[in-house]
């Protein structure tokens, strides 16, 4: 069974990209990263979440919308370290530990967005 359907389909893909949001928000230790998006998350939810629906099996929905994300390309104006890795990926895990689904699976997932995250990543140490 898809990630998408594990999580909930449509509405459990929102409540991950808000609870990760929300994250980026109240975490003082992530304010850098969050200061590399615009006041309003809206947009940023939006997009996060048109994305993860087909990353992770649903509605390639960004795809549709938006072209090929272009990940790495879409990146490379924001200074993008290994503190910047690490405080997104300290949102996610906030965001992963009240998604519902078993250890297994959030270690999984957690090690999938990891590597994502490190692809990201345009800066050294």
């Amino acid at each position: 069974m898809p990630v998408y359907e594990q999580l909930g389909g449509e509405r459990g893909i929102r409540a991950l990209v808000d609870r990760f949001y929300d994250a980026m928000d109240a975490r003082e230790d992530c304010a850098p990263i969050r200061a590399m998006h615009p006041d309003d998350l809206g947009e940023s939810r939006q997009k996060l979440f048109e994305f993860l629906s087909g990353w992770m099996g649903g509605p390639p929905l960004y795809h549709q919308r938006r072209g090929h994300p272009r990940l790495r390309a879409r990146h490379l104006p924001f200074p993008i370290d290994e503190a910047a890795r690490d405080q997104w990926m300290a949102c996610m895990h906030d965001a992963l530990a009240d998604a519902g689904l078993p250890e297994l699976q959030r270690m999984q997932l957690y090690k999938s967005f990891l590597q994502v995250a490190e692809h990201m990543r345009n800066r050294p140490a």
